[in-house]
């Protein structure tokens, strides 16, 4: 196995590194086989994959935060059209050359945007949305009302959290004069990150688990799935 954080052969694009999608491409070679979460984000496809059609053929799906397209990549394998957005120039390069490596050029576009600039896209909702690792880098987190609004059937939400598992049922209307209630375990909480987590200053936001589900059923999501630990699987409401 060839690692391309190092090596000086010019097909494998050094100028590239570092990644931090571990790709699998032809030759046996991967793009980050030393990264410190293991081989990722292959495990949390793992979770994810059995949750998606095996046959996208027909299918638009939208990869939202595509980084080095690692999951932009599985849905195109799969049959979809997809446009992978970022707005790393950087993790746009790894990917347009990956597809060519892999072969998935013809079936994915790769754009430089935002979330919010894909509100312009609200008229043409996608098959499958990914909005995975996302989140809780946005300055506005309602941008998840954006996402919702282009997803035609099935959404994939994964995002950083608070520690905690609990959830509580919230009252129809709480008192204003009851407030202590929302300081209880599973009350939907996000905290907001003034400074940096782990030195990265576009760490913004940790919602608990109760908070990411009351976002989603607030944008008209029913949640039908929790495959893992930070992971989501909604379609819209009826």
């Amino acid at each position: 196995m060839s690692t391309l954080q190092s090596t000086d052969d010019e097909s494998a694009a050094p100028q590239l590194a570092p990644w931090f999608h571990n790709l699998h491409l032809p030759g046996d070679r991967r793009t980050a086989p030393d990264h410190p979460l293991g081989d990722f984000p292959a495990f949390k496809w793992r979770q994810i994959a059995p949750h998606v059609p095996e046959d996208l053929h027909g299918a638009r799906a939208l990869d939202i935060g595509c980084n080095a397209g690692f999951y932009t990549f599985e849905l195109a394998r799969r049959g979809a059209d997809v446009l992978a957005v970022d707005v790393d120039e950087h993790y746009l390069r790894q990917a347009r050359w990956a597809a060519r490596e892999l072969g998935l050029e013809k079936r994915v576009t790769f754009r430089r945007t935002n979330v919010y600039e894909l509100a312009r896209l609200v008229e043409e909702p996608f098959d499958v949305v990914l909005f995975l690792g996302v989140l809780y880098h946005l300055r506005h987190p309602l941008a998840l009302d954006i996402v919702s609004e282009l997803t035609g059937d099935l959404l994939v939400v994964q995002t950083l959290t608070m520690p905690g598992e609990e959830r509580v049922d919230t009252p129809a209307n709480l008192s204003i004069d009851a407030r202590e209630e929302m300081l209880r375990p599973g009350w939907p909480a996000m905290a907001f990150i003034e400074q940096d987590l782990a030195s990265d200053p576009t760490n913004w936001w940790a919602p608990n688990a109760a908070c990411v589900e009351a976002m989603l059923r607030s944008c008209g999501l029913v949640i039908e799935a929790h495959p893992g630990h930070e992971i989501w699987l909604c379609r819209p409401g009826g």
